[in-house]
């Protein structure tokens, strides 16, 4: 999909026309006129582009307006109140006037939702959301028309835009839904009505506004509000919260709640792998099918996504054989374990992406993964840190207690960024110490001197502490794409 939410290639009949923009939001449209997408953001706009004006907590997309037009947007929703200084040759027959604009696209996404006829998969979780979502997306796109949320759209604006981006003859709807708070999920999930609603995992990600992990469990549990059609739960059998789960889903009127993972209880469930250095071999029980396949992208983790993936298509009946082979393309994405193979003057450097997020439960997977690394003749693995944000009262030990996992899985060096980094970089034993930084912009000319050909790093933070930058350095080593390890300056700043 492309930022606007149009195809590549030119969709046979508009996204939206005019009489059905005006019959979702019971207002009259002044003009007639068609649209190939809906944004909400004018530096991705495409032309021809419906853009809705949202007023956020930073930012009004009123004061747009005009940006939007010269991109070539068709019409802008706009509020009633607004007042707007708009381009040469556009007036008030190119808005559509209503009192809210989030009610607008919620309305719009609730028009999208109501006129397709395929099925729709909602998934959250703690962790693996995005990366499961997106696979479902690459499976059920081999059987037929599919639409998946971009990136992490998974907010109260992400998730009505993406369904308003739906459309109309889409066979399978793929949606994130994500959440810092609950109540967020409840409201989301009942916009999407999904068929089959998935949690992927349980963890500690926005501890700080949850009293314990039973709290995070019973939000994520939220999502079965929505089960419309099959009204089924998919929930991971190896959680300790899995009885909580299937009880919730079966509260909230789910016809049907199928496990999936390692346990021998799992209605869908992993017999054997073996983890190989780009891919991983998986041979399972689909609820009584058995299947043999690999994955595209290596990690314990993945499998157990796969198993999530594999469920839903179970679920839907469609065909497992096409559903596996598609698996074997499923490739880790940026930020989320892509790897990056860096031709240095000596040899290869491997950059492991981690960057774009981090929990406690995402931390120590990430670290299982290096940790299982074939090392590249001398070259070690290195781990390179950053802070983990929302972990309330619990972070400083939750940061602490990673030097087990990382002991444990053979990490030879690790790199610190942040405040509570620093608490792990003084915990570790000093054979494992690498150095410490404040900020990324300290640590980056200190880490592309020190890495060699051979070693394997793997970057992780969360998203605010930028660790992408240190990605970036890294990748701008490879000499046979111009870059070299001598340009790099010392910057200092390192403890």
């Amino acid at each position: 999909m492309t930022e606007s939410g149009h195809d590549m290639l030119q969709e046979t009949r508009p996204l939206w026309t005019s009489k059905e923009v005006s019959e979702a939001l019971g207002v009259p449209s002044l003009t007639e006129w068609q649209a190939q997408g809906v944004s909400i953001d004018t530096r991705t706009l495409s032309h021809g582009d419906i853009f809705v004006a949202i007023r956020g907590d930073r930012l009004d997309g009123h004061d747009y307006v005009s940006n939007a037009f010269e991109n070539g947007a068709s019409v802008a929703i706009v509020a009633t109140d607004a007042e707007l200084n708009i381009v040469a040759g556009v007036d008030e027959t190119h808005l559509i006037r209503v009192m809210d604009t989030q009610n607008a696209l919620e309305k719009l996404g609730q028009a999208a939702r109501n006129r397709i006829t395929g099925q729709v998969v909602a998934v959250t979780g703690s962790v693996g959301k995005t990366t499961v979502k997106e696979g479902l997306g690459l499976v059920f796109s081999q059987i037929g028309k599919t639409h998946i949320s971009k990136a992490s759209y998974n907010n109260l604006w992400g998730v009505p835009l993406s369904l308003a981006r739906m459309p109309a003859d889409t066979q399978f709807g793929v949606f994130e839904i994500g959440m810092n708070h609950a109540g967020e999920i409840s409201s989301l999930t009942r916009q999407v009505r999904p068929d089959i609603a998935v949690i992927t995992k349980i963890a500690n990600a926005h501890i700080e506004h949850f009293d314990s992990l039973e709290g995070i469990a019973h939000a994520k549990a939220e999502i079965f509000e929505g089960l419309d059609g099959l009204k089924t739960a998919l929930v991971p059998a190896d959680s300790e919260w899995a009885p909580l789960l299937m009880q919730s889903a079966k509260d909230a009127g789910a016809k049907r709640v199928v496990s999936f993972g390692e346990s021998d209880a799992s209605d869908v469930r992993v017999i054997s792998f073996k983890l190989h250095d780009h891919c991983s071999c998986v041979s399972a029980d689909i609820s009584g099918q058995p299947v043999t396949f690999r994955i595209g992208a290596t990690g314990h983790h993945q499998i157990v996504n796969a198993m999530s993936i594999l469920a839903a298509v179970q679920v839907f009946e469609e065909d497992l054989t096409s559903a596996v082979l598609s698996l074997g393309e499923m490739k880790a994405m940026d930020g989320r374990g892509r790897r990056h193979n860096i031709s240095l003057s000596d040899g290869d450097l491997v950059v492991i992406d981690e960057s774009y997020n981090a929990n406690p439960e995402s931390m120590v997977a990430a670290l299982k993964t290096l940790g299982q690394f074939p090392r590249l003749g001398q070259g070690r693995r290195i781990a390179v840190l950053g802070d983990m944000k929302e972990l309330g009262s619990q972070g400083d030990e939750l940061h602490k207690n990673l030097v087990e996992h990382i002991i444990n899985t053979d990490v030879d060096v690790v790199f610190t960024v942040g405040s509570q980094m620093k608490l792990l970089q003084d915990a570790l034993p000093g054979g494992r110490r690498g150095a410490h930084a404040t900020s990324v912009d300290d640590l980056k000319s200190f880490l592309t001197q020190e890495v060699h050909a051979g070693d394997a790093v793997m970057v992780k933070g969360s998203n605010s502490m930028r660790l992408s930058e240190l990605v970036k350095c890294l990748i701008d080593l490879d000499i046979e794409e111009g870059f070299g390890a001598s340009t790099v300056q010392n910057e200092g700043g390192i403890s």
